[in-house]
């Protein structure tokens, strides 16, 4: 037997840290939090990218009274940004959140959906998409790939029979 030991890196800022490109974006994806369709769990997420063009996009998650069919922030962030720059590459994505009782100090992560949504952009386009990663306040994590919190992300090649 042998042991395979998997590590991530992911770099912790305060906000005053950031660059002005990264507090814009972040900025943009605390706005999008109002554009959350959350009526039950009041849990909002928005979703702010900024594409290789330096153009951006959003996305705040909409709920639904059955949750398996909720479409998460980053899921309306992708999409909106495949459908308006089909063919651009993502650089940085930025994700907050917003709740009305419990402030939360900690960076909020993807969801296992959206990680592998976000892998397979990566994939598509043969780059690494930056993640910035905040809570309502507190630390700002940045992660330079998906591959940070997915390391062993399923893929096409992993649908070829070898």
């Amino acid at each position: 037997m042998k042991q395979i030991e998997i590590t991530s890196k992911i770099d912790v800022y305060s906000y005053d840290e950031l660059s002005e490109i990264d507090k814009k974006l972040l900025k943009e994806a605390r706005k999008a939090c109002d554009l959350s369709h959350s009526p039950y769990s009041h849990f909002k997420v928005g979703c702010a990218i900024r594409l290789q063009n330096g153009q951006s996009v959003i996305g705040a998650n909409q709920e639904n009274a059955s949750y398996p069919v909720c479409i998460c922030a980053e899921g309306v962030a992708l999409s909106n940004a495949s459908m308006q720059y089909p063919n651009t590459a993502i650089d940085t994505m930025a994700i907050t959140i917003k709740t009305p009782t419990n402030s939360s100090n900690s960076p909020v992560a993807p969801c296992g959906v959206c990680r592998q949504s976000i892998s397979e952009y990566e994939n598509r386009y043969n780059n690494n998409i930056r993640l910035i990663l905040q809570g309502e306040t507190g630390d700002i994590y940045i992660l330079n790939s998906i591959k940070e919190i997915l390391p062993l992300g399923f893929g096409a090649s992993d649908l070829i029979a070898k």
